[in-house]
C-alpha cells in the first residue's frame, strides 16, 4: 500500500513537472520570434519526454521539396554538416510527408522502408518521426532518435503531440513575421528590395566598410528610353519590363550583393567588400545581361533589345560619405546617357564628376 502510494505520488510529480515544462515552452513560443531558439527548446523537451539520445527538427520547403535543418542535438558534426537534405523516394521521410502521421522505426536495420544512408552511418537504430502541421499543411518534421533498437513509449508520445503543435505554431509565427518583414522592404513589382531598405543597408554597409577598412561599391542603372517604351507599348508592358529587370539582376548577382529598385526605372546595386575594378566588371556584366536577356523577355512585344545606362562608384576613391557616393553615381549615370546610352560610365583618377 505504502509502495503503491509512493509510486502514485512520483507519477503525479512527474506529470506536474512535464506540464510545467510544457507551459514554459508555450510561453516562449508566444513571446519570441527567434525560431531556432524556440525549436531548440522544443527539441530538448521532446527528447527528455521520449528519453531519446538525439533529435533534430527540419522545416519542409513546399516549393522545392527539400528539408532544412534548424535544430539538433546529440549528433556528430558530420551528420549535421549539410543544412539542406533531399527527400529519398520510398524512404521514411517521404512516408511521413505523404501520410502526415507519426512514424516509428524500431530498428533501422530491419525496416521495410528505405532509411537514408547518412542515418545508417551515424549509427541511428531507432526513430520517431513526428510531422509538424499548421492546419493541414506540413511545416516540418521532428525526429527523435536512439542508437539502439527500441520501441518508443506511446503514452509519453501523447505529450509530444502538444510539443509538435507548439513547434508548428512557432514555425507559422516566424514565417508570418518574415513574410510581413519582406513586404515592408520589397518592391512588389520587381521583387527587389525597395528604396527605404537601400537607405538602411547603405548606411550600415558604409559604416562597416569604414570600420574594417574594406572597399564598397555602388552601381546605379536606368532603363534607356523607358518613357518611349511606355508610350509605344503601354504601361502594363512597361511594368512587365521592370519585373523582368528584377529577374535579370537577381540572376546575375552574387548572394552577397544587394539589388534595389531605387525609383521608377532606376535600380541600384550595393556591392559590399568590392573594389572599383571588380565593381566595373559586375556593372559591365549587368549591362550585357540586360541587353541580351531582354530580347527573350520581350519577345513578341518589343522589336529591339532593352538597354541600360550605368554609373559606378567605389568607396573610398570616389567619396567617403553616403551623399558623395550617391551624388557621384547619379551624375555618372546621366553622363552615360549623354554619351550615347547602353554604356557604363565611371570617374577616371583625378577627375571630379
Amino acid at each position: 500500500m505504502e509502495h503503491s502510494l509512493k509510486c502514485t505520488i512520483e507519477l503525479l510529480e512527474e506529470e506536474v513537472s512535464a506540464l510545467r515544462e510544457l507551459i514554459e515552452v508555450a510561453r516562449m513560443v508566444v513571446s519570441t520570434l527567434e525560431l531556432d531558439q524556440v525549436l531548440l527548446e522544443i527539441l530538448t523537451s521532446a527528447m527528455r519526454f521520449a528519453d531519446a539520445s538525439a533529435g533534430n527538427i527540419v522545416l519542409y520547403d513546399t516549393v522545392q521539396g527539400g528539408l532544412t535543418l534548424h535544430a539538433h542535438q546529440g549528433f556528430t558534426p558530420e551528420f549535421v554538416l549539410a543544412e539542406r537534405w533531399e527527400i529519398r523516394p520510398g524512404g521514411v521521410t517521404e512516408r511521413v510527408i505523404s501520410g502526415g502521421e507519426i512514424l516509428f522505426v524500431n530498428d533501422t536495420e530491419d525496416n521495410p522502408l528505405l532509411v537514408d544512408p547518412i542515418v545508417i552511418r551515424e549509427g541511428i537504430r531507432s526513430q520517431a518521426c513526428i510531422p509538424l502541421k499548421v492546419q493541414s499543411r506540413l511545416a516540418g518534421i521532428l525526429y527523435l532518435c536512439d542508437f539502439v533498437p527500441r520501441e518508443f513509449d506511446r503514452e509519453r508520445m501523447k505529450l509530444l503531440d502538444v510539443l509538435a503543435s507548439f513547434a508548428a505554431m512557432a514555425i507559422d509565427n516566424a514565417q508570418l513575421h518574415e513574410r510581413t518583414r519582406l513586404m515592408a522592404i520589397t518592391d512588389a513589382l520587381t521583387g527587389l528590395y525597395n528604396r527605404r531598405y537601400f537607405q538602411q543597408m547603405f548606411s550600415r554597409e558604409l559604416n562597416r566598410a569604414k570600420r574594417y577598412g574594406n572597399p564598397l561599391s555602388l552601381i546605379m542603372m536606368d532603363v534607356d528610353d523607358f518613357k518611349k517604351f511606355n508610350d509605344t507599348y503601354g504601361h502594363p508592358l512597361g511594368d512587365k519590363l521592370l519585373g523582368s529587370m528584377g529577374d535579370i539582376l537577381t540572376e546575375a548577382l552574387r548572394n552577397t550583393d544587394f539589388a534595389f529598385r531605387y525609383g521608377g526605372e532606376e535600380f541600384i546595386v550595393l556591392l559590399p567588400e568590392t573594389d572599383f575594378s571588380s565593381a566595373l566588371n559586375v556593372a559591365e556584366r549587368l549591362r550585357e545581361s540586360v541587353e541580351q536577356k531582354s530580347v527573350d523577355e520581350m519577345r513578341g512585344i518589343a522589336l529591339n533589345a532593352v538597354t541600360v545606362s550605368v554609373g559606378v562608384v567605389s568607396y573610398p576613391q570616389d567619396g567617403e560619405t553616403s551623399d558623395d557616393l550617391l551624388n557621384g553615381v547619379d551624375e555618372l549615370l546621366y553622363r552615360a546617357k549623354e554619351f550615347g546610352k547602353n554604356r557604363v560610365y565611371y570617374r577616371t583618377m583625378g577627375e571630379k564628376p
